[in-house]
């Protein structure tokens, strides 16, 4: 393995592709019962990776993060029980505390420059959302396993930054938010302009647009995806709540207009699709955060997470719509949600 920190990442002519972009693989995160993101309510999330891993492995290979070989044999038993083809699952000893492998893993880059198509991995610090839940040095590390595993050449740019946060297009422009990436607790010491150049420079990209809160009962402080996805160079979808009193209705009506007004890297107005949200879902008497956008983008396939709320059916015919050549499906996200995150929070993509 390389590690490479003479130059960026985009002054060597690499760049963060869209999800949408070709996959070599899907990364996951194996949980634990004795972590701490499904308190009292473990044993009804197994199910879920496995379905959303039975349809996974349909279009691409799966690669899991686990424990230790001990583990890894329970996963094995759980798939192989409900008839989840093993064939394309890999398994990897790196172990992590939690399985949001969204926000602690491999953000991975791409480049045709001077050359064949090359790859690379930046390795943001992850620092469990602002030290929120430690410890989280093991979660920390598994973009190092991952690029020693690949091969590729790994950037630090030795800021704190989670990949659920970034939303990008792949031609150049960056969604984030202002409630998460100028958080004091992520990189106190940065100024708004300094956390920009970061983001040019170690993902290749060179606009960038910021939307406001996050929505409520969002852990992170407001991640990106949760709110506002690309769903092409120039598309995106946002979720909106349409009771007006509801907590989350002014501060998404904000982020909308805030899209309406904004342009590309090529300075053309955005198309803004809206997405409905799911009303109030909650559990022992906690508002969770669920949405819509927290959606999974793999090779033809979108995985959307559903809440048993009758919106589930209005947001999968949008995104059809809106992904025409892709098989939507959506899968019961209600247990999952309970750790604070779903489909896009708990994986990662590799690219080609």
């Amino acid at each position: 393995m390389a590690r490479t920190n003479a130059s960026t990442p985009a002054a060597l002519g690499y760049h963060m592709p869209a999800e949408w972009a070709p996959h070599v693989s899907t990364w996951l995160t194996w949980p634990r019962p004795e972590g701490i993101s499904f308190p009292d309510k473990y044993e009804t999330v197994p199910d879920v990776y496995a379905e959303f891993i039975r349809h996974l492995v349909t279009v691409e290979e799966v690669n899991i993060n686990v424990w230790n070989a001990e583990k890894e044999a329970w996963v094995r038993g759980l798939l192989t029980d409900r008839k989840v083809p093993l064939d394309r699952v890999r398994f990897h000893h790196f172990p992590a505390y939690e399985p949001w492998c969204r926000d602690h893993g491999p953000i991975f880059l791409t480049r045709d420059h001077a050359g064949p198509h090359e790859r690379a991995i930046v390795d943001w610090g992850y620092n469990a959302w602002g030290n929120k839940y430690p410890p989280y040095d093991l979660d920390d590390a598994i973009p190092q396993h991952v690029a020693k595993l690949r091969g590729l050449p790994l950037f630090s740019p030795g800021i704190v930054m989670e990949g659920g946060s970034l939303e990008v297009n792949g031609c150049g422009t960056l969604l984030t938010t202002e409630a998460c990436l100028l958080n004091p607790n992520r990189n106190p010491h940065l100024t708004k302009a300094q956390i920009e150049q970061h983001l040019k420079d170690f993902l290749g990209v060179t606009h960038i647009l910021w939307l406001g809160d996050g929505i409520v009962g969002d852990d992170t402080d407001g991640h990106i995806d949760d709110l506002t996805r690309f769903v092409s160079p120039t598309t995106v979808v946002t979720v909106v709540e349409e009771d007006p009193t509801d907590e989350n209705h002014g501060l998404l009506q904000e982020n909308l207009h805030r899209l309406r007004t904004m342009k590309d890297q090529n300075g053309r107005p955005l198309r803004v699709v809206e997405l409905p949200m799911p009303g109030v879902v909650e559990y022992d008497g906690q508002r969770l955060p669920a949405s819509y956008a927290n959606f999974y983008l793999a090779n033809g396939l979108v995985c959307v997470p559903t809440y048993r709320h009758a919106n589930d059916r209005r947001a999968l015919d949008i995104l059809q719509r809106e992904f025409p050549k892709h098989r939507v499906v959506g899968i019961d996200s209600t247990e999952l949600i309970w750790g604070l995150g779903s489909f896009h929070c708990i994986s990662q993509q590799e690219p080609a």
